[in-house]
């Protein structure tokens, strides 16, 4: 785990930090930030359900789809 220092500053009506390198998430990443007392936790939000359908959407689509064996199980006495 990386440890790095800052410090808060303000812009405009807002408290604000830089992140150093050794944290940065890169540019126009959204975040979410939970406090829970004087600990904060960053981490970049997810994908909606609607952006992760329109993202596998776009995939090309196969031109073939392969099926599996069906694998016979063997029948198991009693456990």
């Amino acid at each position: 785990m990386r440890t790095a220092r800052t410090r808060t500053f303000r812009s405009g009506s807002s408290e604000a930090i830089r992140l150093p390198e050794v944290a940065a998430f890169g540019e126009d990443v959204e975040l979410i930030v939970v406090r829970s007392g004087d600990v904060l936790t960053v981490y970049p939000t997810t994908t909606s359900p609607a952006e992760l359908v329109a993202t596998l959407d776009a995939l090309p689509v196969p031109t073939a789809i392969e099926c599996r064996d069906v694998d016979e199980l063997p029948e198991r006495p009693s456990l």
